[in-house]
């Protein structure tokens, strides 16, 4: 009965104590438990974090953009843009945006998947949208990367092979392409690959002069030269891929051979066309920072080829500096080797230096046509291990400035 009283006292007292001050319950004896009590005024609020404004979440959203947050997000996307400039675009704007992701996000052995959206407009009235990217399923069994893109922009044509690329004068036409590359790898033995392709192709060339037109011709030495091409190419392909990352290799080595048929029922070529391509690429961490990168390419299409579909020199990956289509021929053979340095968090730069060739037949091929390329390049690293490039090539009476995401190779 005592034990009674008391606690209820101690309630009471509890509730008749003022609001600013504290009010303690104190039980008996044997009991564990003691309760403090400090109520708020009653005009105390809880405390509220300040907006931060528009400029300092701009600058958050891209100090956080190269972290790996693929376990955390089902994509990760950043977004940049910007002008920039090439001999074939001129002076243009562009916007890039780089995602991660993880078709499995309890999986950390197996590399992100990447994707890639880019788009460009330029004063001469080129335009470019596209997209491309690497899909990694679980333990990197199955791999699907793929390419989709529509282009169009005026072009200059020189003809075809080395002494016309050299020699003669550049003639214009307005060119619009359509490309829907896709490849399916299922992996056989540990980092070796066999597949199979699709490649869609259509090119519309419009505005010929005299001259481009002669040209075109002559690429494909047939008399029925058309305006437009469809092809549509089947094929399969065995590759070893040991890199650690595909948009960004530190280290690994990559061996590709791809072989394509183009039907002549798929399309409008004049006869059935094949085409080859095999890539060697290497990769090495050299010092800290430094990663030592080669790529060994070729191209080889059949004869009777068609004007849109020749190996051409130039443009974002191989030659960086040519006007992309000055050299033209059937087959191309490209090597170059890179040093990409990490210089202060996202910022690096690069070096290269190379040669390419392009050539009709193998028995023509002819060491003193070779075309010499070099050049220098900025790195600023959107996503984790994604950068955007700016890169300046050089070459034989040529140099050019390039921008694009992800490494040339």
């Amino acid at each position: 009965m005592i034990r009674k009283i008391i606690a209820a006292g101690g309630i009471m007292a509890l509730f008749a104590a003022p609001k600013t001050a504290a009010a303690n319950l104190v039980l008996m004896p044997g009991d564990t438990i003691a309760y403090r009590y400090t109520p708020l005024p009653a005009t105390d609020t809880l405390p509220q974090t300040p907006r931060r404004g528009f400029g300092h979440r701009f600058v958050d959203y891209f100090a956080r953009a190269n972290q790996d947050r693929t376990f955390e997000k089902k994509i990760d996307f950043t977004f940049a843009g910007g002008p920039g400039y090439s001999k074939n675009t001129s002076l243009s704007l562009g916007v890039l945006a780089a995602g991660l992701y993880r078709i499995d996000r309890t999986d950390s052995l197996t590399p992100p998947s990447d994707i890639s959206i880019f788009g460009s407009v330029s004063i001469i009235g080129c335009y470019t949208l596209g997209i491309r990217g690497n899909n990694l399923f679980s333990h990197n069994l199955h791999k699907i990367n793929y390419t989709t893109m529509f282009s169009s922009m005026p072009r200059d044509m020189w003809g075809v092979g080395y002494r016309a690329g050299r020699d003669n004068a550049p003639s214009s036409y307005t060119e619009k392409q359509y490309k829907v590359h896709i490849n399916y790898m299922y992996r056989v033995l540990p980092r070796t690959y066999v597949g199979a392709k699709l490649n869609f192709e259509h090119t519309t060339g419009k505005k010929f002069d005299t001259q481009s037109e002669a040209y075109a011709s002559l690429s494909a030495h047939m008399p029925d030269m058309k305006h437009k091409y469809t092809a549509t190419g089947l094929g399969v392909l065995v590759e070893y891929d040991s890199r650690d990352f595909i948009p960004n290799p530190f280290r690994g080595l990559y061996l590709s051979l791809h072989e394509t048929w183009f039907p002549r029922a798929l399309g409008n070529c004049s006869k059935s066309l094949w085409r080859t391509t095999v890539t060697l690429d290497g990769f090495q961490q050299v010092w800290r920072g430094g990663i030592l990168a080669a790529d060994l390419y070729g191209e080889f299409n059949s004869p009777g080829t068609p004007w849109p579909m020749l190996a051409r020199t130039g443009g974002m990956w191989r030659l960086r500096g040519y006007y992309q289509g000055q050299y033209t021929d059937n087959n191309m053979i490209t090597f170059q080797v890179e040093l990409r340095q990490r210089i202060w968090r996202r910022i690096g730069c690069t070096v290269w230096g190379g040669a390419g060739n392009v050539f009709a037949r193998f028995d023509r091929f002819d060491w003193a046509q070779t075309l010499p390329n070099y050049g220098i390049g900025f790195r600023w690293e959107l996503k984790k291990r994604v950068n955007v490039r700016l890169d300046y090539g050089f070459g034989r009476k040529t140099s050019g400035f390039l921008m694009n995401i992800n490494e040339a190779f």
